[in-house]
């Protein structure tokens, strides 16, 4: 009897230049991320990256990959100094690209915007669950087979007699809009140690994005950065965040957030909040307070009435810390306890699942 027979595997070569280019654009694509939207710098590493592992050829060389960049549209040249950047398309493909990383089980999920606890008739979605009808029930909730059946195990099959309390419904559940604001911190902490933490976060928002965009076209996302003061910035200039030498003001955050969350009209609305840091900074009349040295209960204290605020205005907060500072996890447990939110510590590589489940899960319909 003849067996298995097992040999090394051999991966199919690249023969033809769509081949190549198509393996080239998605590194090309993860390193633009890295170096914020620089193509020069990222075109410098492509180089590198092909002379340590081989990817071109003698028939398609990097030059090739460069030209086929612009022709197809990824990158564009300065009329003026000739200086590359990337072009919209560009920016959709990362957005695309960041989705099926960190998203890619959506592609399996169940089709519809967010679903909540709450069932009934006027809902938006048929469920599995059932009930006797109620007057005011609608005619076309009723599920006929299931009707059928009881009248048919309540009084015969000989004749047909079919009767109210024969009939069942079937529930509907609710779907509901929600504004969300997304805080990302850039502080300098984000990329000291040797350890890059802005795009993984890069890539969470802008996956963040793409979802809403496909899935819950009706939501809100509104994105902020924070360092020494807040700013909003929009989904298309996310390839080019970058940290900063600042340190971390969560109040100008949160008080930005507030501020974006006031405009907005949906009954539910929630922040998520992206940090590696304690927060060590406030800004005054005069200036900058800052202290990096341990938690500053004035610095504190600011955030927890922030907190308190929000949750009287029924904003959760959810943080997702992604560093082990015990002083961060120690503002972060009181902080939360104040809102009566969510905190988790999530390192990088769950951080994209964290969110996507707590995004569905805040779901929510207030009565």
């Amino acid at each position: 009897m003849i067996g298995y027979r097992f040999t090394d595997y051999t991966p199919p070569k690249k023969t033809t230049e769509g081949d190549v280019f198509s393996e080239l654009l998605k590194i090309f694509m993860e390193l633009i991320n890295i170096t914020g939207g620089n193509v020069s710098e990222t075109m410098i590493w492509m180089n590198n990256i092909d002379k340590k592992y081989n990817i071109t050829s003698d028939k398609y060389g990097m030059g090739d990959f460069y030209n086929d960049l612009k022709e197809k549209g990824y990158i564009q040249e300065n009329n003026q100094d000739g200086k590359p950047s990337i072009t919209a398309k560009s920016e959709q493909k990362i957005r695309q690209s960041a989705l099926e990383e960190i998203f890619g089980k959506l592609k399996r999920g169940s089709k519809g915007n967010h679903k909540t606890k709450f069932t009934g008739t006027q809902g938006d979605e048929m469920t599995s669950d059932k009930r006797s009808f109620e007057f005011g029930d609608a005619l076309g909730q009723i599920s006929m087979t299931d009707s059928l059946r009881n009248a048919q195990i309540n009084h015969g099959i000989d004749t047909f007699n079919i009767r109210e309390s024969d009939l069942e419904v079937i529930e509907k559940e609710h779907r509901t809009q929600t504004s969300t604001v997304l805080m990302i911190d850039i502080s300098h902490s984000m990329i000291l140690y040797g350890e890059d933490r802005i795009t993984p976060a890069k890539k969470v928002a802008m996956a963040l994005a793409e979802m809403i965009k496909r899935k819950y076209k009706k939501d809100t996302l509104d994105i902020i950065v924070f360092g020494n003061d807040a700013w909003q910035i929009k989904i298309k200039d996310l390839p080019y965040l970058q940290v900063g030498p600042y340190h971390t003001n969560t109040v100008a955050g949160l008080e930005l957030a507030m501020d974006l969350l006031r405009r907005r009209k949906n009954a539910n609305k929630q922040i998520f909040m992206i940090t590696d840091g304690k927060p060590s900074c406030l800004k005054e009349a005069g200036g900058y307070y800052k202290n990096s040295f341990g938690l500053d209960r004035k610095i504190v204290n600011k955030c927890l009435t922030l907190a308190a605020q929000c949750k009287r205005l029924r904003i959760p907060i959810t943080t997702f810390m992604i560093a082990s500072d015990p002083y961060l996890q120690e503002f972060i447990q009181e902080f939360t306890e104040t809102n009566n939110g969510n905190a988790y510590f999530s390192g990088l590589q769950g951080l994209g699942d964290m969110i996507f489940e707590d995004y569905s899960r805040n779901k929510k319909k207030r009565l």
